[in-house]
């Protein structure tokens, strides 16, 4: 497992329990821009597999071919995107996946600020934007592991809307009953959109706690518990190692 790389300071989006980013803190204040890939902000978390990221569009552009998946959450504004395929736009708390090899055009509203997840992958034969469903019917998935939890194992609902070829970067919904895990070590990076309910984690170094509204990603490394007492509905992007 690779030390966490993150950047530093409250001003960034740190919190008090290492390796988990509050995101809205983290992109406040990032620099506008027209150049869709290399305008971005400083990443909050960056390895070899998984880089999360702000950006402020201005205006229009044009993107050729797309180097990586991209997951983007619009903190506020709207984007309006066009694919070969579809037109969509994305305002602001929406979601979408923008796959590896996509070629588009992009327009933004003034004022728009978001946040993108992007992982290295191998561009699909037709790749095209794919809108992260809130409403979409959910399936029992599995809960935490038996050795972690402590109490009631809880009841826990997924819907996956977008799922790497390699499997290692999926993006959804999920939903659970409330539930208390211990710490453990996380070989995953995970951005989570609370869209119900609340959740702490803690550390050795303190807890934080967020809840509807709030857009925060888990690291790579990050070594902590969760515990949350009320039903909990989140979006979420999540990389991890196949």
């Amino acid at each position: 497992m690779q030390a966490i790389r993150q950047a530093k300071g409250k001003e960034n989006g740190a919190t008090p329990v290492r390796g988990v980013i509050d995101l809205r803190a983290y992109a406040t204040g990032v620099a506008p821009t027209r150049d869709w890939l290399g305008g971005r902000a400083t990443a909050a978390f960056a390895d070899d597999a998984t880089v999360v990221t702000a950006i402020a569009p201005v205006g229009k552009g044009q993107v050729s071919v797309l180097p990586a998946d991209e997951f983007l959450i619009v903190l506020a504004g709207e984007i309006a995107f066009d694919t070969t395929r579809r037109a969509a736009v994305i305002k602001a708390g929406q979601s979408a996946v923008l796959p590896a090899g996509l070629a588009f055009g992009w327009s933004a509203a003034a004022g728009t600020v978001a946040v993108i997840v992007a992982c290295p992958g191998a561009a699909a034969a037709l790749p095209d934007l794919v809108p992260i469903d809130e409403a979409a019917p959910l399936l029992p998935s599995n809960p935490p592991l038996a050795e972690l939890l402590v109490g009631p194992t809880p009841s826990c609902r997924n819907h996956s809307d977008y799922r790497s070829a390699n499997g290692e970067f999926v993006c959804g919904t999920w939903d659970s009953t409330p539930y208390n895990r211990r710490a453990m070590l996380h070989p995953q990076v995970e951005l989570m959109h609370f869209l119900e309910g609340a959740a702490t984690f803690v550390d050795a170094s303190g807890s934080v706690t967020f809840s509807k509204g709030d857009i925060i990603v888990r690291v790579r490394g990050a070594q902590c518990s969760w515990v949350s007492e009320v039903h909990v509905k989140k979006v979420y992007a999540t990389h991890k190692p196949a």
